[in-house]
């Protein structure tokens, strides 16, 4: 017993000592090593990351990621690869790595073998180039052997609370991952091992060419993936992923290649209840996918294969298949199911190209109880010019197809019959229709939902298509009638449309739409309707009778009423709201008797007319021309800016990215593209970029896409001044114009207190004081921010010094101080023309001729925009100033350099601009090669 005894306390004196001992190690380790920790990491990332990084501070533990001693960083920021050098690539509040302890201790090598990366964002971004902002990591050379620092090793990958944003505008792919937790076990540091993934991602949004096709999907996947490092090639081996209950399973391959990617995967859900598919659907329909009775099987197949290169114009085919079989939905206390539900959809985008998408509907179908069917067969190929082959009939009672499903928040009624046969090819440009013979019939229709108090009822639709032979010239379209009431208020229309190719209607409307109600019963979520329609016309003639000038043998009639109506345009960042505005149909013109309407802080009034809204709004293409009188008593530009903040919620994708291009500039105005229209012009007041403009009166016009004022005048600094101008945009950020202008009395030193393009085209006004001329003409770019881009301008004119004073101009100053003769700070420069020429940010001013007393000093040469400075000056002596002596002046207009008796200057060298990307590519600069010298 004594000796288990004395065993027994060895024992535990021993484990006391190896704790203890470990313990120690766990606190002396970081305090032995942290410098040889710290600066191999610190050159480790030095030599291995192009992109810029930084961080708040740095730990290290044992306790942050135990057992493993781990150097971390709080507060972790990478920036991207060019050209995203200013973009954030990944931020995270910590970012840990593991050090290998054996080798730290015994060779003082740090090897990094773990990685930790928690609460963090990772913005990843392709531009249409298909250059990506990831390529940071800076590989060894294969014979580099001198590398100090730390290496990779990898064993595992950790990453928690992760959210990301994949953004592929090559593509037009957009992923959004909230509460993405991943794990990721293997030999990462082999060339070829392979990786052992759990991953879980709380939502995901994917989105293509901004159609979203998952919304706020839960992922869950158990993935083992083969990983070949030197040929940056990825094998699918064991794939589990579920996206909310539906299991896929896929396998295939993804390698990465210099300017693109290949892939080859393909994914099935095989033998999944039809249940489980539904619980892919949009959040909002998950309850009611709970709470029907949903029975049935389905299988989804999809795959893509193919090399994505943007430089090489290729993208991967694209193909799905769902099956759909023996479906069975019923909501509780239906009174009849929806059964027999078969559905067999296939999808193929060859090179992810929407002119080649091909659906084959193979068939839907369904039975409502014993009496009501439904049948559709629907194959289509591409989309401008789009083969079609339909057969749809069906018999519904709308109410039991409600109760059936179980729509909560709708409630319809009616009987439909449905009956559409259709073949061949549908194009707008070649005129082409397929031979079709089809009607749908809906009576007694009722539409409530719980988003408004009222139905929309009384709806009675009775709808005829045909063609004969495949073109427009025999399609034919009867809409005899359709009418619904909404909250008292009957709205009816018919319709004759006969010969596509050379429109013959016949169409009568009548009644009054409040539409923002009508918004609230279907509660659009993200749009912003309100106002009310008030309708009686009487359209009748043909297309051809307005473009030919027939207009005796039109007879459109009537009046069109909107009151306080929001409209939007892609290209605007806010809402036009029209207050009133009365349209008179007569014969060829849609007459504007009274139109008053808003613009954020802007007003407008207009009357006149628009001819050629018949064809316009038939086709959907062409050009509208008009003629009004514009007034408004203000106009602020600034909120006109393709890029400033507003409630416009869709504009254009071009829009889009450059706001996340642009975070911090305001863009230009985008002028529309289908208006042909002369305007005859009144604004009281209109601001720019600070600048008010007051009484600009004169001709305007809308064309192709320009704007264009011509003997047009204006107040500025209380000058009258007269302009003929062009105004083009390029893209939302670019635009270029043209500008003629002439101005009497011109304040100098008001304009160079007021208007910075005179501040920075004019440095000298601000020692001059006077009234001056102006003739100039200039042409030239904007930059994003609707500023001149001043080496894009090309241009050149006069200014008459009608009565001006130059005190103390430094350039002056100088020459006076050398020449011993003050005068020069105060010359007399009254009738003056200056005359100069405009080019790659270079300014060249032709010889003009002043008095300093009795000297006659006359100035020619070049200046820039940014204040250099190669002039000639030739001080005339008396009498008559025909004997004088020849000055230099270089340097800038702060630092002028004098010399006296000499005419060798310094040249300017001029910017180089590059006109289709509105860059400037080099700044003008002097050069060291001296001018030869000029005769005098």
């Amino acid at each position: 017993m004594a000796n288990l005894k004395q065993i027994g306390i060895k024992i535990l004196k021993w484990t006391g000592i190896v704790v203890f001992s470990l313990l120690f190690l766990l606190f002396i380790i970081p305090i032995l090593f942290p410098g040889t920790i710290s600066q191999q990491v610190k050159v480790f990332a030095n030599k291995h990351l192009a992109g810029e990084l930084d961080y708040k501070k740095t730990h290290l533990s044992f306790f942050r990621h135990f057992p493993s001693l781990t150097v971390s960083v709080d507060e972790f920021l990478l920036k991207g690869s060019k050209p995203f050098e200013k973009d954030t690539l990944l931020y995270a509040d910590e970012v840990a790595v593991g050090i290998n302890l054996k080798n730290l201790i015994f060779q003082g090598e740090v090897k990094i073998d773990e990685i930790y990366v928690q609460d963090a964002f990772a913005n990843v971004k392709v531009n249409t180039k298909g250059e990506a902002n990831y390529n940071v990591y800076i590989a060894k050379p294969e014979k580099d052997t001198t590398e100090e620092g730390a290496s990779i090793q990898l064993d595992l990958i950790k990453l928690r609370n992760w959210k990301i944003r994949y953004a592929d505008r090559s593509a037009k792919i957009l992923v959004k991952a909230d509460g993405l937790d991943y794990t990721g076990k293997g030999g990462l540091s082999q060339d070829i091992f392979d990786l052992k993934t759990k991953l879980h991602i709380d939502k995901i949004d994917f989105s293509l060419d901004r159609i979203y096709y998952a919304r706020e999907k839960t992922v869950d996947a158990d993935l083992i993936t083969r990983i070949n490092t030197n040929a940056l090639s990825f094998v699918l081996r064991k794939n589990e992923l579920k996206i909310n209950k539906v299991p896929l399973k896929f396998d295939g391959f993804f390698t990465i290649l210099k300017d693109g990617y290949k892939v080859d995967i393909n994914a099935a859900s095989q033998k999944t209840t039809l249940k489980d598919m539904f619980s892919v659907l949009p959040p909002q329909f998950m309850e009611w996918a709970n709470d029907t009775r949903i029975e049935g099987n389905s299988d989804l197949f999809f795959s893509l294969k193919g090399r994505f290169s943007e430089q090489q114009k290729q993208k991967p085919d694209f193909k799905a298949r769902l099956f759909v079989n023996d479906g069975f939905i019923s909501a509780s206390q239906a009174p009849v199911p929806m059964k027999k539900l078969h559905m067999d959809l296939n999808i193929d985008l060859p090179s992810l190209d929407t002119e080649q998408l091909g659906i084959d509907l193979k068939h839907l179908n369904f039975d409502l109880g014993d009496k009501d069917k439904f049948y559709a067969k629907v194959k289509t190929k591409g989309m401008k010019e789009m083969q079609v082959n339909a057969d749809v009939k069906g018999v519904l009672d709308l109410q039991l197809l409600d109760q059936a499903i179980g729509l909560k928040d709708i409630d319809m009624k009616g009987l439909v019959h449905t009956n559409i046969q259709s073949d061949g090819i549908f194009s707008l440009e070649k005129k082409l229709f397929p031979k079709t013979d089809g009607s749908f019939v809906l009576k007694n229709g009722h539409l409530k939902t719980s988003y408004y108090p009222n139905p929309i009822e009384k709806i009675n639709i009775t709808a005829n298509v045909h063609n004969t032979d495949g073109t427009f010239k025999s399609l034919g379209v009867k809409l005899d009638p359709f009418q619904f009431d909404f909250e008292g208020n009957p709205v009816f229309m018919n319709a004759d449309l006969q010969d596509f190719e050379d429109l013959l209607y016949k169409v009568r409307a009548k009644g009054t739409l409040n539409v923002g109600r009508i918004y609230q019963v279907f509660a659009q979520e993200g749009f912003d309707v309100s106002g009310l329609i008030m309708a009686d016309l009487s359209l009748n003639g043909r297309q051809s009778y307005a473009t030919s000038g027939q207009y005796s043998k039109l007879d459109n009639k009537g009046t069109l009423i909107l009151k306080n109506i929001k409209a939007t345009t892609e290209y605007l960042p806010k809402s036009f709201f029209i207050k009133e505005g009365n349209f008179r149909f007569e014969n060829e013109k849609m007459w504007f008797d009274k139109f008053n309407s808003t613009y954020g802080k802007s007003d407008f009034a207009l009357n006149g007319y628009l001819i050629n809204t018949i064809n316009y709004f038939i086709e959907r293409k062409g050009t509208l021309h008009g003629t009004f009188d514009l007034k408004s008593n203000y106009v602020l530009v600034d909120e006109f800016m393709a890029l400033e903040e507003g409630d416009n919620k869709d504009q254009s994708l071009e829009v889009e990215y450059a706001k996340e291009d642009n975070p911090k500039s305001s863009g230009v105005v985008i002028m529309p593209k289908n208006l042909d229209v002369a305007l005859n012009t009144n604004f009281l007041k209109t601001e720019f970029k600070g600048l008010t403009i007051n009484n600009l009166i004169g001709q305007a016009s809308l064309k192709e896409g320009q704007a264009f004022l011509k003997n047009t005048t204006f107040d500025i600094i209380g000058s009258k001044m007269a302009i003929d101008a062009r105004y083009k945009d390029e893209s939302p950020t670019t635009a270029n114009f043209d500008v003629g202008l002439k101005v009497e009395n011109f304040d100098v030193q008001r304009a160079y207190k007021e208007i910075d393009m005179v501040r920075e085209m004019a440095t000298a006004a601000k020692d001059a004081h006077g009234i001056v001329a102006i003739d100039y003409k200039l042409k030239g770019d904007f930059d994003e921010n609707m500023r001149p881009i001043y080496p894009s301008l090309e241009g050149g004119g006069v200014v008459n010094l009608k009565n001006v004073q130059v005190k103390n101009l430094k350039m002056f100053a100088v020459i006076g101080k050398e020449t011993g003769t003050e005068q020069f700070n105060n010359p007399d420069m009254k009738g003056v023309d200056i005359e100069t020429h405009i080019d790659n940010n270079l300014i060249h001013v032709d010889k003009f001729t002043f008095k300093v007393s009795v000297l006659r000093p006359s100035i020619k040469g070049t200046t820039s925009f940014n204040g250099l400075l190669d002039l000639r000056v030739r001080v005339g002596l008396p009498p008559g100033g025909w004997i004088g002596f020849p000055i230099v002046v270089t340097g800038t207009h702060d630092k002028p350099k004098i010399k006296i008796f000499s005419k060798t200057g310094q040249e300017i060298r001029e910017a180089v601009y590059n006109e289709k990307t509105n860059t400037v590519i080099d700044e003008e600069k002097p050069t060291k090669k001296k001018k030869e010298k000029e005769k005098k």
